[in-house]
């Protein structure tokens, strides 16, 4: 990524939302060789709607939101599947990033021409959460961008509400193939605090995965309603990787049962590694062990360093417009940029890829210009794009970066050791007996 004329990560369209509108930000810029237009955008229009399940069908009755007229809106209970969000009038949906009240994102899938979303799993009862949301209108003149506040609540779950579960990666279909460093997510529907000891053992003895070839793995409590699980150490290529719930109807708490939840099955590939080692201004890239290629690159200059420690492949996007503004860089300042990069790989939400860099090959293996990404010649990042998938790992040593952090921008589970990755699980587990299962883990006695 470059300085000045370099570039860093702007995001891929990652639309995440359930939400209502609540305040409308004033209209920034047109995009550059646009002309502005002076008339007032019409009223906009978007209906939500939940889904029945992940995937499925969402069904009606469906609520009508106008973007010009922001109306709170509290969504009753918990959604029994996905929240869907769609435009009804001309447009496109072009940046939305929803948070939670930890900053957490929430994830989701864009329909694709942008203007449909819908979220991977349903918004848990009690939560607020925040957004923010670009759309682009066509004007006569130009193409309006408006940006758009929004907040959701959901309200407190009922008495007898049922506890359910989403597993991630993706909807799990058959036959999706991600790399061995893809942790697997467990979404819960209504948060188990770590207050209620019992009741987290409970759900975490109900939650099997079960690996061909068996892996010793553990399930680790990111927050009251999110667990990940990941084996000790990756899992093994070419690997089955089966997780289902056993929840439906037992008993958690006096209020709180299991409900009936979907289960997830996905295989995994090769054993890839990207290895960019900061000091030497190279990565490396391993196959199962075997060097594949190496490649000169640039990464995060003072200021700007490229975070360290072991990160995961989380999406790939053939072109991507990255903006200074989307991590603070102000509009007319030296070091603002915004330019459309290629065969970017995306390894953290706040937009670090490791992407073409055609304006610094004369930096590329020598120094560091960029504001945080990893760029590369666009022959080497387009051999890299079709080389790695999700869920490959890609490690940054020898650097000065802040270290990756396990949960909260990505996947950086692997940078926790094992005896601390056990320490979250409410088993009080020990490690597999040879022979046995590596997953689920039991309690030790």
């Amino acid at each position: 990524m470059p300085s000045r004329r370099y570039v860093q990560g702007w995001g891929a369209l990652s639309l995440a939302v359930g939400a209502v509108l609540v305040t409308t930000a004033a209209a920034q810029d047109p995009a550059p060789g646009r002309a502005a237009v002076a008339a007032a955008p019409g009223p906009a229009l978007l209906t939500v709607g939940t889904c029945s399940v992940t995937g499925g069908l969402c069904r009606v009755p469906r609520t009508t939101v106008s973007l010009d007229a922001p109306a709170p809106v509290e969504l009753p209970g918990v959604a029994t599947g996905p929240v869907d969000l769609a435009l009804r009038t001309p447009g496109r949906l072009t940046d939305v990033t929803v948070t939670d009240r930890r900053g957490r994102r929430i994830a989701g899938r864009a329909g694709g021409d942008g203007t449909r979303w819908t979220s991977d799993v349903p918004l848990p009862a009690g939560g607020a959460y925040t957004a923010r949301l670009v759309l682009e209108e066509d004007r006569p003149g130009g193409v309006r961008r408006r940006i758009l506040r929004l907040a959701v609540r959901t309200a407190k779950a009922p008495e007898g509400e049922r506890l359910t579960v989403a597993f991630g990666p993706g909807e799990g279909a058959p036959g999706r193939t991600y790399g061995v460093g893809q942790p697997v997510t467990a979404q819960l529907s209504h948060p188990v605090p770590a207050a209620e000891p019992g009741a987290r053992r409970i759900v975490e003895r109900a939650l099997e995965v079960r690996s061909e070839p068996r892996a010793e793995g553990a399930w680790h409590w990111v927050d009251a309603d999110t667990l990940h699980y990941r084996p000790r150490v990756y899992w093994p290529s070419g690997a089955t990787v089966r997780v289902r719930s056993g929840l439906d109807g037992a008993r958690v708490t006096d209020r709180l049962h299991g409900g009936r939840s979907r289960p997830l099955t996905f295989t995994t590939g090769s054993r890839v590694e990207a290895v960019t080692d900061v000091a030497a201004h190279e990565m490396r890239v391993y196959r199962d062990g075997r060097l594949l290629r190496v490649i000169p690159v640039t990464t995060g200059k003072p200021g700007f360093r490229t975070r360290v420690g072991t990160k995961v492949v989380l999406g790939k996007e053939s072109m991507v417009r990255m903006r200074g503004d989307s991590i603070g860089i102000a509009r007319g300042s030296r070091e603002f940029y915004d330019l459309k990069v290629r065969w970017a790989t995306r390894v953290t939400w706040s937009g670090e890829y490791l992407h073409a860099a055609p304006w610094s090959l004369d930096a590329q293996g020598s120094e560091d210009v960029s504001h945080g990404c990893t760029g590369m010649s666009t022959e080497a990042a387009r051999w890299l794009f079709r080389t790695v998938r999700e869920g490959d790992l890609v490690r940054v040593v020898h650097g000065y970066g802040e270290p990756m952090t396990p949960f909260d921008n990505g996947y950086g589970d692997w940078n926790l050791g094992w005896p601390d990755w056990l320490r979250g699980s409410a088993l009080g587990v020990r490690p597999a007996r040879p022979g046995s299962a590596g997953s689920p883990l039991r309690p030790a006695l």
